[in-house]
């Protein structure tokens, strides 16, 4: 009985996307399973992934494509209702144990008899909550409906921090089987030298992402800033850089590298479930300027510096005093590097496992 709940090398299939964070999530949580004996199938959703993409993701795991669309770039839940027909054919042909599903509306209608989890990064009902301050409008309820269906069909359900969770639960109600497991990167050597400037990383054309504040700050800071990310949105949206750097979208160790040597890391950001970029820079000791918002809150406080996230002068004073003392940048960048080993690859993967362990236990008593 017991090899058969614990597998010596559990068969997991995960989807995925290529849009941004979801992407990087799963694949170093992936190979870090993978290095631990499991295996992984990606089943991909949404836009194809770049060819430097799917290489990667290839170089470890198995690698497919469906049809189905990401749920926030439909507006007909229709265009949703094929993802259990597209998933039955890899779980049987790769004998799976394991769904990891990174959205709950993936989980709606799928038959799956072993246990399936569901991981919420974001979803349109908690970003218009944080966003715009209100609820859904008409366009939108079929997705709160869905991923309610969602989340009570998963064994588990898993939020990357409990500001999230907390959230989810204010927008759906009580969620059974919630849990937080922090998200984690990979890290990346220190930077040998700093350079005088300001770093901001981010899909710049999600209203979330708030670059209409780092844009107007640019023009009261001693230091540039400087902007990496697409300001182009798959459904047409579009943000404008006027003051700031812009540098386009660029490959991810580009990015990580501007990280390390950047003097300073700042994240704008009204509504993060997480915010993998600030972690990722906290991993090269990089001093963090932050949104004051509850994730943030949650998980940087007291290393990192907080601003009124709808105040771009408060961002400008923060920079501005930041950039003219090297000690304090020192400090910050310290206590931001001693925090971000809280969320380790290897942690993520252990509390992962055990969750699996959980539900698959849960699905053999019933």
């Amino acid at each position: 009985m017991l090899r058969t709940l614990r597998p010596r090398k559990r068969r997991i299939l995960m989807t995925v996307d290529a849009m941004g964070g979801v992407w990087r999530y799963a694949l170093d949580l992936g190979r870090e399973l993978v290095n631990g004996g499991d295996s992984i199938v990606f089943a991909g959703l949404g836009p194809q992934p770049s060819r430097q993409q799917a290489e990667e993701a290839q170089s470890f795991a198995t690698l497919i494509w469906l049809n189905t669309p990401l749920d926030w770039m439909t507006r007909d839940a229709g265009d949703l209702d094929g993802l259990p027909r597209e998933l039955r054919a890899p779980m049987r042909d790769h004998g799976i144990d394991l769904v990891h599903l990174n959205a709950p509306s993936q989980a709606v209608g799928l038959d799956a008899t072993c246990p399936v989890i569901v991981v919420s990064h974001s979803c349109v009902t908690t970003w218009f909550h944080s966003v715009k301050g209100q609820a859904l409008d008409s366009a939108w309820n079929w997705q709160k409906e869905r991923n309610r269906r969602g989340f009570d069909r998963a064994d588990a359900v898993i939020a990357p921090s409990r500001s999230h969770a907390a959230l989810l639960e204010t927008c759906y109600g009580s969620i059974a089987g919630l849990h937080v497991v922090g998200n984690a990167a990979r890290p990346v050597p220190k930077a040998e030298n700093r350079q005088p400037v300001v770093f901001a990383a981010a899909r710049w054309w999600d209203e979330a992402k708030n670059v209409v504040a780092v844009d107007q700050a640019a023009s009261l800071t001693q230091w540039p800033i400087f902007t990496a990310g697409s300001v182009h949105g798959p459904n047409g949206e579009r943000a404008t850089i006027n003051r700031a750097v812009p540098l386009g979208a660029l490959p991810y160790d580009e990015v990580r590298s501007l990280m390390a040597r950047a003097g300073i890391f700042v994240s704008p950001s009204l509504y993060e479930p997480f915010g993998l970029a600030a972690l990722e820079a906290a991993m090269s000791g990089t001093p963090l300027v932050l949104s004051d918002i509850p994730t943030y809150r949650e998980l940087w406080d007291k290393a990192a510096v907080f601003f009124d996230a709808r105040d771009a002068h408060d961002l400008a004073a923060c920079l501005n005093h930041l950039s003219s003392d090297a000690e304090h940048r020192r400090e910050l960048g310290q206590a931001a590097l001693r925090r971000s080993r809280r969320y380790t690859l290897a942690r993520q993967a252990a509390a992962m496992r055990d969750l699996y362990e959980k539900a698959a236990l849960a699905v053999a008593e019933r």
